[in-house]
């Protein structure tokens, strides 16, 4: 869990200098590192892979986090102020930029710029001094501060990848996920997550079966744009099958996410949408929104 120096109501909350909003920045910008550092995963680029990837590597995630490290604590202070969500698009954008120039064009972290930096801006909005921030909260002040935004965001055609996907199968775009307030990981995931930490499941198993439980519970764009809805379709099958065969403390569960990976990359497929909502996860960790269950 960070530790906030001082919060969002004792400072500045549009300083994105602030020593709170750096401390949120931190957190975001570790959870990245998380997502990347777990290990295995199917297609996803990893510390020691590049999974269904022939153009990045971890060297080339490395460097845009770096590019991103500011970014997270100014949509901090952007979401504890209540900006508006044309402010948080701008924000987005550069940060887009400067994650383009750090990688030489390739996109490793849009969706996270977007995803990842709406539940930023949203726990600044919802961090009280003397209790912090619950989940409940974040997901409150997301819908309550930028919902209507996200609804009309969700409604224009996106020229992007992902979005032509999306639109082309006919499943819910990253924007109307979020303008729901982000259901697959609120209601799905997070409960799962903290009942198995809380039964004393290893962080990186436990992590692992978030990931799955992503697969399996959200439109993944990425997926659909890399195999169609036959792609889509196998990997949630896959996902579907490793949750019901292997639990938390199943020995065997690395040797079956190795040989789903392997599934994917002859397939060419990529989760990037659930590694997105992976690093939320995370972040929520590490500003301790996620507690292990009693």
């Amino acid at each position: 869990m960070i530790a906030l120096a001082c919060t969002p109501a004792a400072a500045d909350p549009a300083a994105g200098d602030a020593p709170w909003a750096r401390a949120f920045g931190r957190a975001a910008t570790l959870a990245l590192y998380d997502e990347l550092a777990l290990s295995p995963k199917p297609g996803l680029v990893t510390l020691q892979d590049s999974g269904s990837h022939a153009d990045m590597d971890a060297q080339t995630f490395l460097r845009s986090l770096f590019a991103l490290r500011g970014y997270f604590g100014q949509i901090a202070g952007l979401g504890a102020r209540g900006a508006a969500f044309a402010e948080l698009e701008r924000c987005g954008r550069q940060a887009e930029q400067r994650m383009l120039a750090a990688t030489g064009g390739i996109n490793t972290h849009r969706g996270a710029i977007f995803s990842l930096g709406l539940v930023c801006a949203a726990a600044a909005a919802a961090w009280r001094p003397d209790r912090g921030c619950d989940a409940a909260a974040v997901r409150a002040r997301l819908l309550s501060h930028w919902g209507a935004a996200l609804r009309q965001r969700a409604l224009r055609p996106s020229p992007r990848p992902g979005g032509l996907a999306a639109a082309r199968h006919g499943l819910r775009s990253a924007s109307a996920e979020a303008a729901l307030g982000f259901p697959a990981l609120f209601d799905t995931v997070l409960p799962a997550y903290q009942a198995e930490l809380g039964a004393g499941a290893a962080l990186a198993s436990a992590r692992r079966r978030a990931l799955f439980r992503l697969i399996l519970a959200l439109d993944d764009a990425n997926l659909a744009h890399r195999g169609g809805l036959e792609g889509l379709r196998f990997a949630r099958a896959a996902a579907a099958g490793y949750l019901a065969t292997h639990g938390v403390h199943d020995d065997e569960e690395q040797h079956a996410a190795r040989a789903i990976g392997r599934a994917f990359v002859a397939r060419r497929l990529s989760p990037g949408g659930a590694a997105d909502m992976l690093a939320v996860l995370c972040f929520l960790q590490r500003i301790g929104v996620v507690q292990a269950a009693a």
